[in-house]
């Protein structure tokens, strides 16, 4: 009996459109039926279980894909689902994987097994000038296993839409100075070859220049039976306080004196700040 397993990155699009990637191996086999039958097995906030059972559509758009699935409302970008099928059944099987603990990254609940880079890729701001550099920085930039990311500051403005003529240089400053306010980027020296694409650490024989490291807030997050006021599925984030808390830094680089500082007087304690980790203190955070 053959059986072919696969895991699959869940995208946005893929949410959004109700689709999900189709394995080559399972289009070869399903490939001509009219309808394919899909079970999805998943733990809902990675405790109650759900079997939903979709007449699924397998259909080309660039690549395969199962249409007519709705995901449950808790599956984010980025989430893995495990696709399975064995000849001579009917029925192809996707299940999700519950994390162990429940993770926050940026303010928002993951339950199930992610990949780091597709949620840091995968990224759609509000409207707003630091959204649209924090997404520059995300999209194009360089993209580590963990879900940082590197970009050459001196391309935002070709790259970010924004930075052209005097006001666009201002309203560009603004928003590169407000995303390291709120400790969603760093400043660091990297380098770049001639393709122009970025290296941190520098590397030899490459162009110096200065780069904006991203890294993901990621925390944990409240148990799912419990109320967690700081998912936005509970309230509107676009203009909120945010307690000082505690981010990673890029490999090498160590907090200022005024960071420590600062994070001696919020925790009123003698506990050091972890090595490769900042302290950001409490600021307001539009969107």
């Amino acid at each position: 009996m053959r059986t072919v397993t696969r895991r699959v990155t869940l995208r946005q699009a893929d949410l959004d459109g109700s689709v999900c990637t189709a394995p080559d191996e399972l289009v070869e086999a399903l490939h001509g039926r009219d309808a394919v039958t899909v079970v999805l097995e998943h733990k809902v906030k990675g405790i109650t279980p759900s079997r939903e059972i979709f007449e699924a559509g397998l259909e080309q758009d660039i690549t395969w894909q199962f249409t007519g699935i709705t995901w449950p409302a808790d599956l984010r970008t980025g989430m893995f689902v495990t696709v399975s099928w064995q000849s001579g059944r009917d029925a192809v099987v996707m299940r999700t994987k519950v994390l162990e603990d429940p993770m926050r990254i940026d303010g928002v609940n993951y339950y199930h097994d992610y990949d780091p880079k597709t949620v840091t890729r995968d990224f759609e701001p509000r409207p707003s000038n630091r959204g649209q550099v924090l997404a520059t920085i995300r999209k194009l930039g360089r993209v580590f296993e963990d879900g940082s990311a590197v970009f050459p500051e001196a391309e935002l403005a070709k790259r970010s839409g924004l930075g052209r003529g005097q006001k666009g240089a201002f309203l560009l400053k603004n928003a590169v100075d407000q995303l390291i306010r709120e400790g969603y980027v760093t400043r660091v020296e990297g380098s770049t070859d001639p393709a122009g694409h970025p290296s941190y650490p520098a590397a030899d024989g490459e162009e110096p220049v200065d780069l904006l490291f991203y890294a993901p807030l990621v925390e944990p997050a409240q148990h799912p039976s419990e109320p967690d006021d700081s998912d936005p599925e509970h309230h509107d984030r676009r203009e909120h306080w945010v307690k000082g808390f505690v981010r990673k830094l890029p490999p090498g680089a160590q907090p200022s004196e005024r960071q420590l500082s600062a994070y001696q007087r919020a925790v009123e304690n003698e506990e050091e700040l972890p090595p490769g980790y900042t302290f950001v203190k409490k600021h307001h955070r539009h969107g």
